[in-house]
């Protein structure tokens, strides 16, 4: 497949191991694209705890044959719930925020469901919230005076609050995106300022990022990719879809350098304490007992035999380092437009992003070819 691409260069890596690397990273990206059928793709690589490099492939508009280039915008999906958390973590490192309070101390506009919801539960996907399809979704309606009414995230809370829970809160792992909306009512009313804002302040801003915003459909926003899904064996063009309503479980966008910013920000410190960090990548277990992969705002992954796992009895042991499997953290998102993944190996110092304007994309799958190229080679 013909790539029409980018590339930014810093100076971590040079000479022909790093060249030797970059080209292996190009083909696999290639090579997936071709097997994958996808349009518009881009890659962040962190080594050594810094970004590396980062190179876009084929099309942003693919009608109007405009590539992606490193201003190139894709949706981050749920990549924008580990935000959210690291809003949330930062409100309790400086005592403003109680993990295992009640969620109604902070948001009463949500309906007393007979049992107390913690944002620690929220985080880890406990709470026992709907999520699009495992359980009736209630949507209160009502006339607002607004336009564009769920950019208040409060009023978000109408596309589900009178939707039972699924689940009593602790019991039982069940991931939901509205789950995370809720969270982002507590954390306005905790923060005391409006929740885009808190990100933009807590993430954007000490992390220098150039793009992270949120994609409101009536904002323009430059270089905004087409995004596509395959239908009937053909790629066609995909709807736009409003997410505002979702912000903080799947509603932000930015360039593949910001996402990368993001991985290179947590493996360096940059966020909150490394004891938090600690706590927000460590899989968390129900009140069952069970094991999940999942802590706070991060999925822990084993990648074992050039394959990413969900093995959720391996997810805690560190003693299988030594025997070549690897523990990574981060997040994937999916939805209309777009489909991306960042993942991150504290103990190796690297990362990868991609981020896809195809549906269809399988991240997991190219990010093991990719993967196996970056640890294979040596700085």
């Amino acid at each position: 497949m013909r790539s029409i691409c980018f590339v930014l260069f810093l100076c971590l890596i040079s000479g022909t191991s790093g060249a030797s690397l970059f080209q292996r990273i190009d083909e696999a990206a290639e090579s997936e694209m071709e097997r994958q059928q996808i349009v518009g793709f881009a890659v962040g690589i962190i080594r050594e705890n810094k970004i590396a490099y980062l190179k876009g492939y084929g099309w942003e508009d693919r009608e109007k044959r405009v590539p992606v280039t490193r201003n190139t915008m894709f949706r981050w999906a749920s990549i924008s719930k580990s935000l959210t958390a690291l809003v949330a973590m930062q409100l309790w490192e400086k005592g403003h925020l109680e993990l295992d309070a009640d969620v109604r101390s902070y948001v009463p506009e949500f309906p007393d469901k007979g049992h107390k919801v913690t944002l620690r539960q929220l985080l880890s996907h406990q709470g026992g919230i709907v999520h699009y399809t495992n359980g009736p979704v209630i949507v209160t309606q009502r006339q607002y005076k607004q336009p564009n009414p769920f950019e208040n995230v409060l009023l978000a809370l109408d596309t589900f609050k009178e939707s039972p829970l699924v689940n009593v809160p602790g019991e039982k792992y069940s991931y939901t995106t509205h789950g995370f909306i809720l969270l982002s009512a507590a954390l306005q009313r905790a923060g005391k300022e409006k929740f885009a804002h808190q990100v933009r302040d807590r993430i954007v801003t000490p992390l220098k990022m150039e793009t992270l915003q949120p994609d409101y459909q009536w904002v323009e926003i430059p270089n905004r990719t087409i995004g596509y899904r395959k239908r009937q064996g053909k790629i066609v063009v995909s709807s736009n879809t409003d997410v505002s309503w979702k912000l903080a479980g799947g509603g932000y966008i930015s360039n593949i350098g910001d996402l990368t910013k993001l991985g290179e920000g947590l493996l360096n410190g940059k966020l909150v304490k490394p004891k938090t960090l600690r706590l927000m990548w460590t899989p968390r277990k129900t009140s069952t007992g069970e094991q999940t992969s999942y802590g706070l705002g991060f999925r822990r992954w084993n990648y074992i035999g050039g394959k990413l796992q969900r093995t959720l009895a391996l997810a805690v042991d560190p003693d299988l380092k030594d025997k070549g499997i690897l523990h990574l953290i981060g997040h994937s998102g999916s939805q209309q437009k777009t489909k991306t993944l960042l993942i991150l190996e504290p103990s190796k110092k690297f990362g990868i992003a991609l981020m896809s304007n195809s549906e269809q994309t399988n991240t997991y799958e190219a990010a093991e070819v990719i993967l196996k190229a970056v640890i294979s080679s040596k700085p």
